[in-house]
């Protein structure tokens, strides 16, 4: 029985009628098995009709997702930017695999980038020995180099693939096409460097930085706020609606005894707005007078119950507060160029109300020594209700779990806090699961824990006194190392003082941000001003100066983005030399890394990408002459492709500073 599978359109829009016609000849095949008398397996015909049976489930397995991803809003693939090479590669193989061995169930798709050996391949796939471990288990031995050379034979022919060999034990060695290395970088110059397509365009919400109100952002909030914002840019790129959410502390026992302090500071702060110059040191008063002074403690809680009541005098004195504050963090947030929307705890008092009586009202909460709490799926539950009736971070995250995945539509949520709070993540998931906020089907959350930032000393990163660093004088400090290391340079010789302010500027807050980010967030790492401003190895300052002089090349032969991208309409990209084809591959897994994030959440795998888009482009103007000139320093030749290979390079570094918080100038 003859079956052409060829006839059935991959398109996810006719997906539907393909599986009611699959459906009809499985049947068919079901009942011709069951109509066979012989039901040993040499008997050929029946053998091949299971075979068939087999691939038929298969297919209908892909498109039954064909299906559920079209329902989920996929997007097409879009031949305007480059695609995922390892998405391609995985599908390719996908399929060639359950077409070689149909008996086996979800077979095992390994596929990895090869090793710095060109002659080995660029990618490749590693199934052989785990399907040939299947097989041993099922009393079959298979040896992985016959299987690794059936999979060959059943991989369809993809633009995307030059060649494929079987190596060593099994191995199968990829070898990409450079044709279509230079259709797919030909599209940088004609759309720009356009994101990889995904599957579905999520809704996230992304909760990071998160200060408290009346006390100064200090080193603690570095990390949040760095990778939160990149995190945030990431997303938005590749086509995410992003909610970027600034959690402050703007509600508790600390409100209470500012507003006394500033009600006997300033009586009249009601009628005549006070200057608090320094609300730190108004907070410091503050909390002295609430550690000695009994009556002042008294009427400091007595302060608490009135704002959370929503009394109009002292809601303004909260706001006059708040307002203080909240232009002190804005400073921050504009030099390190970061979008906030904030929502402080009191957003949520009304809804912690709320949810309280409907956790009561469906029997979550249990009383324990006074208080109210809620157990998940751990051994430590959250506190909703203390024992004097007041609530907790506990309520106030449970309130706004609520908040985001119901009023906001989120599908996605991201918190980027301290390590040191997994727990209380695992805890909240826990819970919101249990009373069925959180469903893993349609919901995805992720705690982005990071290690604490050290000195050189290898201890929590303090001053010399103690006392914890306080953000702006970090930043400070930045601007002051960066000025020193451009005129070390003597580029305060060379550029207008404009120009040496913006990249001193970039340099800063640059380094700051990239020596975080190319930390593997889940470790700790040393705060140390000369290896960020080290241009040398892996630092945004070599990277930086990298980038300038990639740019200075088309500039140099009197090329602009304009000229380019007109040259790139009668001009391929030059991919021939071996230096060429090296940086034209690195160029290529943008897409990969970046959607190798979206699963991990982790800035360093880009980190390091750039910073091998930087090296191998070093590589390759070591040996690949862009422009050529006489010893009067006349242009006498221009190589078109490189000049468009360059400008490649260029375009896609960009790309991934600005992810990374990086502003790079055009001269340096």
């Amino acid at each position: 029985m003859e079956i052409d599978l060829s006839k059935f359109n991959k398109d996810a829009d006719n997906a539907q009628e393909q599986i009611n016609i699959l459906k009809e000849r499985l049947s068919e095949l079901k009942q011709h098995i069951k109509n066979k008398s012989v039901r040993s397996t040499d008997d050929p015909d029946l053998n091949k009709v299971i075979t068939e049976n087999i691939k038929l489930k298969h297919r209908l397995t892909i498109l039954n997702r064909a299906i559920t991803a079209q329902s989920m809003n996929v997007q097409p693939r879009d031949e305007t930017r480059m695609q995922s090479i390892t998405d391609i590669i995985t599908d390719t193989f996908s399929s060639a695999i359950a077409a070689a061995f149909p008996d086996i169930t979800d077979p095992p798709v390994v596929i990895a980038l090869s090793g710095s050996n060109p002659k080995f391949g660029d990618y490749q796939c590693n199934s052989a020995m785990p399907l040939a471990n299947i097989y041993k288990q099922l009393g079959k031995r298979i040896a992985p180099r016959d299987i690794g050379q059936k999979i060959i034979e059943n991989v369809q022919p993809h633009e995307l693939i030059e060649k494929l060999e079987v190596a060593g034990p099994g191995f199968i060695n990829i070898f990409i096409s450079k044709n279509y290395g230079t259709k797919s970088l030909a599209t940088i110059f004609e759309y720009g460097v356009r994101p990889p397509s995904i599957s579905k365009r999520h809704r996230v919400l992304v909760d990071f930085s998160s200060p408290n109100i009346a006390k100064e952002m200090h080193v603690g909030h570095l990390r949040s706020t760095i990778i939160g914002e990149s995190i945030c840019r990431l997303l938005e790129y590749l086509g995410h609606n992003v909610i970027r959410i600034n959690h402050v502390g703007d509600w508790g026992t600390q409100f209470g005894m500012l507003i006394a302090h500033l009600k006997d500071k300033f009586p009249n702060y009601s009628v005549e707005s006070p200057t608090i110059s320094d609300l730190q040191a108004f907070y410091k008063e503050s909390k002295n007078r609430f550690d000695e002074d009994e009556e002042f403690k008294k009427r400091a809680y007595a302060s608490v119950v009135k704002l959370q009541s929503f009394d109009p005098e002292h809601k303004k004195a909260w706001e006059l507060i708040c307002d203080v504050s909240r232009k002190e963090f804005q400073k921050i947030y504009d030099r390190l160029d970061v979008r906030l929307t904030e929502r402080g705890e009191s957003f949520y008092q009304t809804r912690m109300e709320s949810i309280v009586k409907e956790l009561d009202a469906a029997g979550f909460l249990e009383l324990d020594d006074g208080r109210k709490v809620m157990w998940g799926d751990g051994t430590i539950p959250m506190t909703i209700v203390k024992s004097d009736g007041g609530f907790t971070y506990d309520t106030s995250d449970i309130a706004a779990i609520k908040h985001r995945l119901y009023e906001e539509k989120a599908d996605w949520l991201i918190y980027v806090t301290d390590a040191g709070q997994a727990t209380h993540f695992q805890i909240l998931f826990g819970c919101a699961k249990r009373i069925g906020l959180l469903d893993e089907r349609i919901h995805r959350v992720d705690h982005v824990g990071f290690g604490v930032v050290l000195g050189e000393d290898k201890k929590k990163f303090k001053t010399r006194s103690g006392d914890t660093i306080r953000l702006l004088d970090l930043l400070d400090e930045g601007l002051k190392r960066a000025l020193e290391k451009l005129k070390e340079k003597e580029r305060d010789k060379v550029l207008t003082p404009e120009e040496l302010k913006e990249a001193q500027e970039s340099v800063a807050y640059g380094c700051i941000k990239y020596a975080d980010l190319s930390h593997n967030r889940n470790h700790e790492y040393v705060f140390s001003f000369d290896k960020m401003l080290d241009d040398k190895g892996n630092t945004a300052v070599y990277l930086l100066y990298a980038f300038t002089r990639i740019k200075s090349i088309a500039r140099n032969a009197n090329f602009t983005a304009e000229k380019i991208k007109e040259l790139s309409k009668t001009h391929q990209i030059s991919l021939e030399h071996e230096k060429e084809w090296k940086l034209g591959k690195v160029l290529l897994r943008f897409p990969d890394v970046l959607l190798k994030i979206t699963r991990d959440l982790c800035l360093h795998h880009l980190c390091e990408y750039v910073y091998e888009v930087a090296t191998t482009f070093s590589e390759f103007y070591d040996n690949c002459y862009c422009i050529e000139k006489d010893s009067s320093g006349d242009i006498v030749r221009v190589n078109y492709g490189r000049i468009l290979l360059t400008e490649a390079t260029a375009l896609v570094l960009e790309q991934g500073f600005y992810i990374l918080g990086l502003k790079p100038v055009s001269k340096m």
